[in-house]
């Protein structure tokens, strides 16, 4: 009886995260109160960055649904927890509509844009229905798969919504704090970059797997690090060789200031390394380390992601991002561990 009164130790861990998360919320509010552009820049960054694992373990779960394969299999768990999280996705994008004019030129000053795109597209309007469809898609995608009720037909109508939504939502939410630049092939990097920080995430947080499981998700994330390396670089060569000044000058921004240390080491710490060692069958089996692969690769995209906002961003960002990981971070932890021990004590009874 004195043992089912205390605490678990996941049960204090999760504690102690959700009381973390809940502090830097409260923080996040004071911080709004005296540097609301910072704090809303940085809360951006941070939530593409953390949101990128539960909609990529979202399309992780959907792409398998529909052809199996031992991969999800082994990783679902770290996958479902992930997916798990876009209900909370949801939520964590109501600060960025709060800051919506600390974020966005166009936001802030409509006629900075054409008359014609600012009245069909790039509006305050149109921007919160394209986002409140995405999430709420997202969402309902992700309680489907959660409660097991996600057939053939949702998983394949679902992949369309999604190809739809992040097509929408990644030049809304990343590359319109620059409405002068566009990319066809930008939205299409989001969505490959989504899915390896999800097999990234799998490959850090999943405890041991069998070595043939381990060396499915090895190759799939070389698959995935290339598509997002490819993708990258041929936009950047098609506008600079094509002699395209109006977008080369977006590139040229960041590639002043120290921002081209940023990219730099970002394909090094997130691309580079991570597939020379993926290359090896020996690490591609090894669980321990697909962990530092996993990890290696998550802050590679977290630079890639401060290299595209950031140079338009103010002074501040960087502490308003941190404290933004640290919130999303310690409530999402306290929140699935919670429902982990619950689903735990559930299955215990059951039997």
């Amino acid at each position: 009886m004195t043992d089912m009164a205390l605490p678990s130790p996941r049960g204090r861990s999760a504690m102690t995260a959700l009381a973390i998360g809940l502090s830097g919320l409260a923080i996040v509010a004071i911080g709004w109160a005296f540097a609301p552009a910072a704090m809303a820049q940085g809360w951006l960054l941070a939530f593409l960055f953390w949101s990128s694992i539960p909609v990529g373990s979202l399309v992780l779960l959907l792409i398998h649904r529909l052809v199996g394969g031992r991969w999800g299999d082994a990783f679902a768990p770290a996958l479902l927890a992930g997916a798990g999280l876009v209900p909370l996705a949801a939520l964590a994008f109501l600060p960025i509509v709060l800051g919506l004019t600390s974020i966005y030129p166009w936001a802030a000053q409509p006629a900075s844009v054409p008359p014609d795109v600012g009245h069909i597209y790039l509006n305050a309007w149109s921007f919160l229905v394209r986002a409140l469809v995405g999430l709420g898609g997202w969402t309902v995608l992700s309680i489907l798969v959660i409660r097991g009720r996600c057939t053939m037909l949702a998983a394949g109508l679902g992949l369309a919504f999604h190809g739809l939504a992040v097509s929408l939502l990644a030049v809304d939410w990343i590359l319109s704090v620059d409405p002068t630049f566009t990319s066809t092939a930008f939205a299409a990097c989001i969505a490959i970059q989504q899915i390896l920080a999800a097999l990234a995430w799998a490959a850090l947080s999943s405890p041991a797997v069998p070595d043939k499981s381990a060396a499915d998700i090895g190759g799939l994330l070389i698959a995935a690090l290339l598509g997002v390396v490819y993708l990258g670089l041929m936009s950047y060569i098609v506008i600079w060789y094509g002699n395209l000044p109006e977008k080369a000058a977006w590139y040229l921004m960041r590639n002043s200031s120290g921002w081209s240390w940023v990219i730099a080491m970002a394909v090094l710490i997130g691309a580079v390394v991570p597939l020379g060692m993926l290359l090896r069958r020996s690490i591609r089996q090894n669980h321990q380390a697909l962990r530092l692969v996993g990890g290696l690769i998550l802050i590679g995209i977290w630079l890639h992601l401060a290299w595209l906002l950031a140079p338009s961003f103010d002074p501040g960002w960087l502490p308003a991002t941190a404290l933004g990981l640290v919130t999303m971070g310690g409530i999402s932890l306290g929140v699935m561990t919670r429902i982990t021990i619950r689903s735990g004590r559930s299955a215990d009874h059951a039997e």
